[in-house]
């Protein structure tokens, strides 16, 4: 099949999920996949990324007036400048915003450690991510992404990510994408639990600054489910190949990797470990060769 009869049938099969999606959007959905990332269809005997199993439009999404901040020049450097998006506030009303955090009730496990404050701290610029291989230090787009931010910096201090393991590797060989996966606190990341990338934090928020950053390689996004929109919990991906840049903007972007790349260069190159016993069909817990442990996360 060549290049563009396979883009041809993805964008067929991206119309019809969206057919889909709007007969069943008045219908209750329980999710218990939250997190467990990114789908694959075998198109022409070779795997590619579903990007039309991820979700319609980012225009199509629910996201609230509080999930869609403007940018702030000043808390962006080195990152990809966004996209204008509609209905962005202006820097009084970002001032004023403040986050919504819900149950989730799709019945994931969970570590629940609390709701998150509902004002969140726009002065923070970056991430720290310590892993038994090193400091990864991520430049935050608080300003883009606030209640995103918000959440990771409730869950730092309440040490949710301490000794939790990162329990997926997406290349372009198994997914057609290149990314690292971690957040899931019930993780056990060897590459033979069927239940990788289910786990949460026990609340979800809406999704935030859809089409503001591309997913080339060093983005950092939070992970939901194929075809889930506003239930970001606890699970990120970090992208470690521009391939990743082919999904729909379906995923909340909220930083840049701005150290420790070549950390995640090594275990990218290390490889994964095939889960036979995966109960989502798309490689969500097939496993890095190379374990990473995260020890530590703290913002500031």
């Amino acid at each position: 099949m060549s290049g563009e009869d396979r883009q041809s049938q993805l964008a067929r099969e991206h119309k019809e999920r969206q057919a889909q999606r709007a007969e069943q959007a008045t219908k209750p959905k329980r999710n218990v996949f939250i997190g467990a990332a990114i789908a694959v269809v075998v198109v022409g005997g070779g795997l590619f990324a579903a990007t039309t199993l991820l979700g319609g439009n980012a225009n199509t999404k629910n996201v609230s007036a509080t999930s869609s901040p403007a940018p702030d020049p000043s808390g962006t450097t080195g990152l990809q400048q966004p996209s204008p998006t509609p209905s962005q506030p202006s820097a009084a009303e970002l001032a004023k915003l403040t986050c919504s955090y819900r149950k989730d009730t799709s019945g994931s496990p969970a570590k629940f450690v609390g709701m998150p404050p509902a004002k969140p701290n726009l002065k923070l610029k970056t991430m720290t991510i310590t892993t038994n291989h090193g400091d990864i230090v991520i430049d935050l787009a608080t300003a883009q992404a606030p209640c995103a931010v918000n959440s990771f910096a409730f869950l730092a201090r309440k040490n949710f990510f301490d000794n939790t393991k990162c329990h997926r590797l997406a290349t372009p060989e198994n997914s057609g994408l290149g990314l690292l996966q971690c957040g899931d606190p019930q993780a056990k990341a060897d590459g033979k639990n069927p239940t990788d990338g289910q786990g949460s934090s026990g609340y979800v928020f809406n999704d935030e600054n859809l089409g503001g950053m591309a997913y080339s390689k060093g983005t950092v996004a939070l992970a939901q489910a194929a075809e889930a929109s506003n239930q970001n919990g606890s699970q990120f991906w970090i992208s470690l190949s521009d391939e990743t840049n082919q999904l729909q903007p379906d995923y909340t972007p909220f930083g840049v990797v701005s150290k420790g790349m070549d950390i995640l260069e090594k275990v990218y190159q290390g490889g994964w470990i095939t889960n036979p016993d995966d109960i989502t069909g798309d490689g969500g817990s097939n496993a890095p060769k190379i374990p990473v442990i995260i020890k530590d996360v703290r913002l500031s």
